[in-house]
């Protein structure tokens, strides 16, 4: 699985100005992700604002990029929810052709118990025609996957390959370290803890920062998995401010943003998101610009 070693991207979706897809823009931005130094690109994911797709856009999209991708880089796709059933059919009937592994967030709004958990993920873990990276993202699902869970995931199901965790708990990062088995992946799901966490022994970092500024995350990771953490310690203080402002209004607004300052697509995003204010764009056109 050295595919999911270093930077992923999990990348936007571009619009037009009226809500529709934007495939021309989706495929620049791909080989501007591919040019930039990225190992993967994880489609529709969170970032990609896969809960306002309708199932038929969403077969369109992975097509697209998987024909995009062609080969140069690695690539998963973000297939998740909240009732079992319905994702391990989902999973039945997607079309892996391109696609190295699925990322699949733990169900949000239920807040299922840990063996509730547990349990879905065995169905998926039954039906997935590829490698399964589970994602801990506890701020959007109201729940947490416990390391205790993650660990028993990791060990009962050999295509349970390894975790995007965003939970941001360092005390659970060093449980699940300790315990996992040794070819388990542990990837950040949050640019501004990559640094600590790969320290500990993440393998790298799916990011949603690297959609505009890709070659400056990867630098950061690959020095990271170097050992050359005085080196990685600059690029991390470098992007800082620049990822605080990708997330203050809300994410992918704020990426867009910097995204139509480079020339890359548009800033529209579907409802209920919206695009970040006057005030928030200027910034993140004053820091977009600093990295020119």
């Amino acid at each position: 699985m050295n595919k999911f070693y270093g930077t992923g991207v999990a990348i936007v979706t571009p619009f037009q100005a009226d809500g529709r897809i934007d495939y021309p823009a989706l495929g620049k931005l791909i080989d501007y992700l591919i040019d930039g130094g990225v190992n993967y690109i994880v489609s529709l994911g969170t970032t990609g604002e896969s809960a306002t797709l309708s199932h038929e856009e969403r077969k369109q999209v992975w097509a697209f990029t998987a024909n995009a991708v062609d080969g140069r880089a690695g690539l998963v796709a973000g297939i998740g929810g909240n009732n079992t059933a319905e994702v391990a059919e989902q999973f039945k009937h997607f079309n892996i052709k391109g696609y190295d592994a699925i990322l699949s967030a733990s169900p949000h709004y239920n807040k299922p118990t840990q063996e509730g958990i547990y349990q879905h993920y065995k169905v998926l873990s039954e039906s997935a025609p590829l490698p399964i990276i589970l994602y801990n993202v506890p701020s959007r699902t109201g729940s947490n996957i416990s390391a205790d869970t993650i660990v028993r995931l990791a060990r009962d199901f050999k295509n349970i390959i390894g975790i995007k965790e965003a939970g941001g708990n360092f005390d659970q990062i060093n449980q699940i370290m300790r315990d996992k088995p040794e070819s388990f992946l542990v990837i950040s799901g949050d640019d501004p803890i990559t640094l600590p966490m790969m320290a500990l022994g993440a393998v790298g970092l799916i990011s949603v920062t690297g959609n505009a500024l890709p070659r400056q995350t990867s630098e950061m990771v690959q020095h990271c998995l170097a050992g050359d953490f005085k080196a990685a310690q600059k690029n991390h203080s470098r992007l800082i401010d620049f990822t605080r402002l990708m997330f203050v209004e809300g994410s992918p607004a704020g990426v867009k943003t910097a995204l139509k300052h480079l020339g890359i697509c548009d800033d529209t995003v579907r409802l209920p998101l919206v695009q970040v204010s006057l005030e928030t764009a200027a910034k993140i056109l004053r820091e977009t610009r600093s990295f020119a």
